[in-house]
């Protein structure tokens, strides 16, 4: 062995497993809460492409019991602030530990909208030395929420990254709609960087009118100029398995061609 150890580290395969994750804070003085989990399963080349909250495949025992053990990930690793317990989960409800991100993530948006809790200022609290102002039972999840993540990227061509000025944007907007947006009208997107270039947000009262909601949002949404993943979203929110809730990591690879970024016929 390179590294002088020959050890052999097994882990067990899972068939189209869901990506399920839990957000959680833990300030300096022992106090850990978890803010419910979000749903990443729809992925493209094993990153998230969209998430949403709460699963479609938890009910409230299943979800409290990958809560507490989220909860107790943090405290056993001593790590405080903002953070993320990943787990994977089998057809049959079987969860395992996947990792710990030690950071907020692009996809925490759909838990504020939920939550009505403002995890950047959170963030910011506990690294001053500020106690968690809430406790577990006083973090409520109202209605449904969804992420789609806008790339450079052109999905009939394998998600090639896509470069070049951006022409002309036209943000999308209306009740329940957020728009975190890191490019304008005029502005140079390079090769340099990881090509997504902005996330939409949508929140209702159930997932069938925020998938409506997406749907529409995506519709408003113009970017000129380079390739974007915009209608491709849009493809996957409108598929019939994804508005009955039946996400997995290889949801792609099942429904659309490989490389042309279309719908299976």
């Amino acid at each position: 062995s390179a590294f002088g150890d020959e050890s052999v580290y097994l882990e067990k395969f899972i068939e189209e497993p869901r990506h399920v994750e839990f957000q959680v804070l833990a300030d300096n003085y022992g106090n850990i809460v978890h803010l419910f989990e979000r749903e990443c399963s729809i992925q493209r080349r094993h990153q998230k492409i969209v998430e949403e909250t709460p699963s479609q495949t938890l009910d409230p025992e299943l979800r409290a019991r990958m809560g507490e053990i989220a909860k107790k990930v943090i405290q056993v690793s001593g790590y405080n602030n903002a953070g993320t317990v990943e787990f994977l989960l089998d057809e049959d409800k079987n969860f395992y530990f996947l990792e710990v991100n030690a950071r907020l993530q692009v996809e925490h948006p759909v838990t504020e909208m939920t939550t009505g809790r403002d995890l950047v200022h959170q963030q910011i609290l506990i690294a001053s030395g500020e106690k968690l102002p809430f406790k577990q039972e006083e973090i409520l999840q109202r209605g449904h929420s969804i992420e789609c993540r806008i790339y450079a990227e052109d999905p009939h061509q394998d998600f090639l990254p896509s470069s070049g000025k951006v022409l002309f944007l036209k943000e999308p907007a209306g009740p329940g709609v957020r728009h975190d947006c890191g490019i304008y009208s005029g502005c140079e997107v390079p090769i340099y960087y990881d090509p997504i270039l902005a996330k939409v947000i949508v929140w209702a009262e159930n997932r069938e009118i925020a998938c409506l909601r997406m749907i529409n949002a995506l519709d408003d949404y113009v970017v000129l100029g380079i390739k974007t993943t915009i209608h491709f979203l849009k493809e996957v929110i409108s598929h019939p398995q994804f508005k009955a809730g039946k996400t997995t990591t290889s949801f792609i690879k099942i429904y659309f061609d490989e490389g042309e970024g279309k719908k299976k016929t």
